[in-house]
């Protein structure tokens, strides 16, 4: 094998191993980023249990320490976004930034938001004692599907594998965890600012562990979530679909403790309302099928 084969081959151990500079400082930025909040949040909760004995400032609140880790955790996602775009963009993809991305997304997109909703929310507390039982067994579950899910994209996006040609790699198989941790990240968000304009929180923190259950059992099924590696540079639009994005884009930043939320909620049901669609297509021609056999069979009688 020559040496221009060996370094094409993504199992040759020099290129297997390779790092590249600028798609891998994105992947430790996307794993600093989740680490810190997941530090944010341990403080938070010294706060709220021991108070000014935690050793932590007092004028710095458990809520802004909440809301910095959701901060940190979408300064996560950005630079999840970022290491693979920069990778493909410069065709310097490896199976070493593949690894590593792999294992920083468990740290800011697995552990920090269970973290996150287990100490805020699922925490033994007096007005909800069955959560003493329970609340850590939730913040696993979707620890643990976060981690099936990551591993099963490094499978089936594997360089050996053998497709099918009709498939694309164009969808994500299941919830992307990014987006996963993005939507519990965002509704924090939502509840932190509803709770700072004098609403009662409690009353909505049930929304959170059933949105955990939901993304945790969207992020290993099959439903098909568009990924936008279709968008690069030589992408086109028109002058009305960029102005509306931008105007969009404006009202999301303005209204970011809000908007986050829904812009994420919408991308999770886009996907089911798309595999709602698909799977009735495919009943449609199912039918169809049936009913141009049966009148080649009755034509033939």
């Amino acid at each position: 094998m020559s040496d221009l084969e060996q370094r094409d081959n993504p199992y040759n151990v020099t290129q297997a191993s390779r790092i590249y500079f600028l798609p891998n400082l994105m992947t430790a930025g996307n794993l600093f980023c989740g680490f810190a909040a997941v530090i944010k949040c341990i403080q938070a909760r010294l706060i709220t249990d021991l108070g000014e004995y935690a050793g932590i400032h007092s004028q710095v609140t458990s809520n802004e320490l909440y809301t910095h880790a959701v901060w940190l955790i979408l300064a996560a996602v950005v630079f999840d976004s970022l290491d693979g775009r920069l990778a493909r963009m410069g065709g310097r993809t490896s199976l070493f930034g593949a690894e590593f991305d792999s294992l920083a997304d468990v740290v800011s997109f697995g552990m920090a938001p269970a973290l996150m909703v287990f100490f805020l929310i699922l925490a033994p507390r007096g007005d909800y004692q069955w959560f003493r039982e329970f609340g850590w067994f939730i913040a696993f579950i979707y620890l643990l599907c976060g981690a099936v899910r990551l591993a099963r994209f490094n499978v089936i996006t594997n360089p050996l594998l053998h497709r099918a040609e009709k498939e694309s790699n164009k969808d994500f198989v299941g919830l992307p965890i990014p987006a996963a941790a993005g939507t519990v990240a965002t509704l924090v968000l939502l509840l932190l600012n509803m709770s700072a304009n004098a609403r009662e929180l409690r009353e909505w923190t049930l929304a959170l562990p059933l949105l955990l259950i939901l993304v945790s059992f969207l992020m290993v099924s099959t439903v098909r979530y568009p990924s936008f590696k279709q968008v690069n540079w030589e992408t086109r639009t028109k002058v009305r679909s960029f102005v509306a994005f931008l105007v969009v884009a404006g009202i999301a930043i303005k209204l970011r403790e809000i908007s986050f939320f829904f812009l994420f909620l919408a991308y999770i049901f886009y996907g089911l309302f798309a595999h709602y669609q698909r799977g009735v297509r495919h009943v449609q021609m199912r039918a169809l099928r049936r009913k141009v056999v049966k009148m080649k069979l009755d034509s033939s009688e």
